[in-house]
């Protein structure tokens, strides 16, 4: 949960912040105005004591990947996401590519928002991060809502949250001054403390997250023995959004609850058919863009990651998921 200030004051006048290192996880010493709000953020400077590495705001998002403040390296990304990181991608998606969503069973925004804030509930008042958050389609609603102390609007694609920004001053520009964050970030990586957030949202993204390139390190300083090799081992074969859901629990405090959305994969009721063209369906998944999973293997990514009371609401090829962390 938050506090007014966002952040615990030091003696010399500095903060901790609630923004971690994403490389260390230690929290960033945040120096500037207080408040988790768009001007107050942007006016801030953000440091790692450990790492002795600075963060700042671009444009009206704070860059804290691993990679911010970089001039000659240049990583390079999956087709996915860099397809959301293009302008046209990014001012197109609210203006009719989410809307197409509604094809395959997905309900709509204001219908998955009061489904998403029934699974909430027990953590309504709490810290909320939207993570992929796109163009904040999901962030502002959040944030108008006024149930949480507060909303950090959270994507890879910096064009993403330029747009959501754009719609802020466009829609409500009063919001700005609210409880909102914009943070660039990656999923693999979130920036905050180990058991600091109290709900994580993942609106149609989990089918878009790419395979971890970090398993094994993410294993070794949060997963017990048994957890880490069988993230290994995951790794190894291909259940690519094991890293991620791994990092949302990571985040969340005990009883955080994760609610997401996503396109279904069909599945096999007969559990030989299914262990029978799992290889196949391993090397599908190389090939395309997207990574499309059934009901029971999006439960099972959960349980593997130390999430309880799986929940789900299925309709067509849409599933809005919830976990909770024990």
């Amino acid at each position: 949960m938050v506090n007014d200030e966002s952040s615990t004051q030091l003696n010399n006048g500095l903060e901790f912040d609630l923004f971690s290192c994403p490389v260390c996880y230690e929290p960033l010493i945040r120096k500037g105005p207080p408040g988790l709000n768009l001007p107050a953020i942007y006016r801030s400077g953000f440091k790692c004591r450990s790492c002795n590495k600075s963060y700042s705001s671009k444009d009206m998002y704070l860059d804290l990947t691993i990679t911010a403040g970089s001039k000659d390296y240049n990583e390079l990304q999956p087709n996915r996401t860099e397809l959301f990181r293009s302008p046209l991608v990014s001012f197109l998606y609210e203006r009719g590519w989410r809307q197409n969503f509604n094809q395959s069973g997905f309900p709509g925004r204001d219908e998955e928002f009061k489904m998403a804030q029934e699974y909430f509930e027990p953590v309504i008042g709490g810290l909320l991060v939207d993570v992929s958050c796109g163009s904040g389609l999901f962030s502002r609603k959040f944030a108008e809502s006024g149930t949480y102390s507060g909303v950090v609007a959270l994507d890879f694609s910096e064009n993403m949250l330029r747009q959501c920004y754009d719609f802020i001053k466009k829609e409500n520009p009063a919001l700005a001054t609210t409880n909102l964050a914009l943070v660039r970030a990656d999923v693999s990586r979130l920036p905050f403390s180990t058991g600091s957030v109290d709900a994580v949202h993942a609106g149609a993204a989990l089918h878009c997250w790419p395979s971890p390139s970090n398993a094994v390190s993410l294993c070794h300083s949060n997963c017990s023995v048994s957890a880490c090799s069988f993230f290994i081992q995951t790794a190894k074969d291909d259940t690519n959004q094991l890293c991620q859901v791994a990092e949302i629990t990571r985040i969340l405090r005990s009883g955080g609850i994760f609610v997401g959305t996503t396109f279904l994969r069909p599945s096999f009721g007969n559990s030989s058919i299914t262990s029978i063209l799992r290889p196949f369906r391993q090397w599908e998944r190389s090939l395309q863009n997207y990574n499309n999973l059934t009901e029971k293997e999006i439960e099972d990514l959960c349980t593997s990651c130390g999430l309880i009371n799986y929940r789900s609401k299925v309709q067509r090829s849409f599933i809005m998921f919830s976990a909770q962390k024990a």
